[in-house]
């Protein structure tokens, strides 16, 4: 009678502590599984919308849209505020360059279609990649002559390859890259305070 009760009290403690190690394990392989459900981070930047607060970017920076802000479509997005001496600057660059009437349709929204490249003159936001290899350009804001160009009125130049782009993202001639920075959809939004990458704005194609 005493093996009995030993037995049953053995038997009862096996099969809790069975019960409990293998409810474990199905959640734990529950975890996986339900995970594959979830969208992954890739899924939901390659197509979704991306929302950035401009209202402090002042007159001659340049914001970049990754690192602390998300991509889009795994691309990062430059925001620049251009001042008003670098937009009067634009026109003389013209004779320079390999699309100054932006007629690569590729590489722009229609909209964005203007001397500017952009929906408002004073913000200009392009996708941050090279037309060359895909290298990332770096900015030169100011209009002053740089090692690579004795008549720099502001813009990019990939160190890659030395290809330059002038202030509104143009290629100028003679240099690797094909064709000019692209423009991405994009449109204001809270007063102008909000960027949305990724939208083109209401009522454009």
């Amino acid at each position: 009678m005493a093996n009995e009760g030993v037995n049953k009290g053995r038997r009862r403690f096996l099969t809790a502590t069975t019960a409990v190690v293998g409810g474990a394990g199905v959640a734990a392989a529950a975890v996986p599984f339900i995970k594959s459900w979830l969208p992954s981070a890739r899924a939901k930047t390659a197509g979704a919308p991306i929302m950035v607060d401009i209202s402090k970017l002042e007159v001659g920076q340049m914001l970049t849209v990754g690192g602390n802000v998300p991509e889009w479509r795994g691309q990062p997005i430059w925001v620049v505020h251009r001042s008003k001496e670098q937009l009067d600057a634009l026109p003389s660059q013209d004779p320079r360059l390999k699309d100054p009437k932006s007629e690569n349709a590729e590489q722009q929204p229609g909209y964005a279609q203007n001397a500017y490249r952009s929906l408002k003159p004073g913000i200009l936001v392009m996708v941050g990649i090279c037309t060359h290899l895909g290298c990332s350009p770096m900015f030169f804001g100011e209009l002053k002559p740089e090692p690579f160009d004795d008549q720099w009125k502001g813009g990019f130049f990939c160190p890659c390859h030395k290809s330059r782009f002038d202030m509104a993202g143009r290629v100028y001639n003679g240099v690797p890259a094909p064709s000019n920075l692209k423009v991405p959809p994009y449109h204001f939004a809270d007063g102008d305070k909000t960027l949305v990458i990724g939208v083109n704005p209401e009522g454009a194609a």
